[in-house]
């Protein structure tokens, strides 16, 4: 398929045909960067570079702000797998580290540049190679856009299930990066069971191919369950087989108005001890909906202490939204409301998708906790996130994939003031010293980056960290691929 049309072209247009006294000049004084300068136009056409102090400086971070971002030496936008193995070969021979990058939608710091890094983003690497019905996958580059994928399967009767809440802006390559998950993931699973195969380009230039095109497949070491996740610290991925399901039925959904998360959490545990599959249930609490309520008046309930969805997408979703509502009441819900039609989930659910941005207007700056804990634990991990709050005189407010025990706490907070910014890094490392307390785990999808390295070595523990660091270190061992991240 034709490239998707990208803005960045036209605002980078100036930047570019500008930028070259800056680089120049750079050149001039650092004898270094004039050689890697060199080197990468060699077989990079014009307009792939960006040098542009400026210009570069808005490729240094994700979206989670508060983390440190050095100043990168150069930008890179290649356009193919080629013009990647020349950047990789290049940052080999002089030893320059390198920060590949998607639409940088993270919540890490994942994608976050360090100084006198090469950033490699690969959004202009946005083909869509193939959509086969028959085998059911889809072959990708690194720079689709989630939403764009969805639809273009969809217009064969296909699915995509994976559904970050920033799934019109996110990448694929960047969702495979960090092994994120969506709102579906309850029934549907998340991004790492629906990668085949990999196409990557390693450390030193070479081109590895992972995985299979068929339904099955056991030959070898599983390496692309090793990719996914691994935040650009083994390789370059530039091409991915994904599979692809049939397009379900378009689904129904139901709200459940509770007094405490507690009896929420209390019907999610029965909706999932009776054997229901929904193909969403998510939960937000108090703080949220009046969240949601103030930036889109949603018209949401705000004297509600938790506010459950459940959607079905089966072939009598009303039948289902029925009997969940029956377990909801008996947990204790003051109101079960299900949607009458399409249209009504859609608003529900776009509800749910606003509640982090939502959150974010409440003050100046957020830290979005991802820990997730047994479906079990739940109750106790959002009781004891509402009592950390409390104890640190802060707003926490938490949307939560419930089925899966996922709970996003965002801590809101004033970075300006030093006594709330220094409470509010504190609470963050409760959080997550709560859930994995109540055997959780640190990230379920946003992965580690630079936000949680420290965190990453207490639940690993030290004979964990010693082994990924060996695997590290036999895919990248000059350690130039995404370095201080992770570990």
């Amino acid at each position: 398929m034709e490239h998707q049309d990208d803005l960045r072209d036209a605002l980078h247009t100036e930047a570019v045909a500008t930028d070259v006294p800056p680089a120049e000049a750079d050149a001039a004084e650092d004898p270094d960067h004039a050689r890697l300068l060199a080197r990468l136009r060699t077989a990079l056409p014009e307009g792939a570079l960006l040098t542009d102090p400026e210009v570069t400086a808005s490729y240094a971070q994700d979206m989670a702000s508060f983390c440190a971002a050095g100043r990168p030496a150069v930008v890179v936008l290649p356009r193919t797998v080629e013009q990647v193995q020349h950047v990789m070969r290049t940052a080999s021979a002089l030893r320059v580290p390198v920060v590949p990058q998607g639409a940088r939608t993270g919540l890490s710091g994942a994608a976050n540049a360090t100084d006198g890094c090469i950033v490699l983003s690969l959004v202009k690497m946005d083909r869509i190679s193939e959509i086969s019905a028959v085998d059911r996958i889809a072959v990708v580059e690194p720079g689709v856009v989630n939403a764009v994928l969805s639809r273009a399967v969809a217009e064969q009767g296909l699915y995509y299930p994976p559904d970050p809440s920033s799934w019109e802006q996110c990448t694929i390559g960047g969702n495979i990066g960090t092994a994120s998950g969506g709102l579906c993931c309850v029934k549907y699973g998340v991004t790492a069971e629906y990668v085949l195969g990999l196409d990557v380009v390693l450390a030193d230039g070479r081109l590895l191919r992972t995985g299979r095109r068929t339904a099955k497949g056991v030959a070898g070491y599983d390496l692309t369950r090793l990719f996914v996740g691994s935040e650009g610290s083994l390789g370059i991925i530039v091409a991915a087989v994904l599979a692809l399901k049939p397009e379900p039925p378009a689904q129904l959904a139901l709200a459940a108005e509770f007094p405490s998360t507690a009896a929420a959490c209390e019907a999610v545990c029965a909706i999932m001890e009776r054997g229901h599959t929904p193909s969403l249930l998510e939960l937000m609490d108090r703080t949220t909906v009046q969240a949601v309520n103030q930036l889109g008046r949603m018209g949401l309930p705000e004297s509600t202490e938790a506010l459950l969805l459940a959607a079905f997408d089966t072939l009598d979703p009303a039948a289902d939204l029925a009997a969940v509502g029956e377990l909801c009441t008996a947990a204790g819900a003051t109101a079960v409301v299900p949607a009458a039609d399409a249209a009504e989930s859609e608003l529900l659910l776009q509800a749910r998708r606003t509640a982090l941005p939502a959150l974010e207007t409440l003050r100046p700056a957020t830290m979005i906790d991802d820990v997730c804990v047994p479906r079990s634990r739940l109750a106790e991990m959002l009781d004891g996130t509402r009592a950390i709050a409390q104890r640190y005189e802060l707003t926490i407010g938490v949307c939560a994939h419930a089925g899966d025990g996922n709970t996003h706490p965002v801590v809101c907070f004033d970075p300006g003031d030093p006594q709330e910014a220094r409470r509010a890094r504190e609470s963050f490392d409760e959080i997550m010293a709560l859930g994995l307390q109540l055997g959780g785990t640190i990230t379920g999808e946003h992965g580690v980056g630079v936000l949680k390295k420290e965190w990453l070595a207490r639940e690993l523990g030290p004979v964990g960290v010693e082994v990924q660091r060996a695997v590290k270190h036999a895919f990248d061992p000059q350690g130039l691929l995404n370095p201080g991240k992770l570990f």
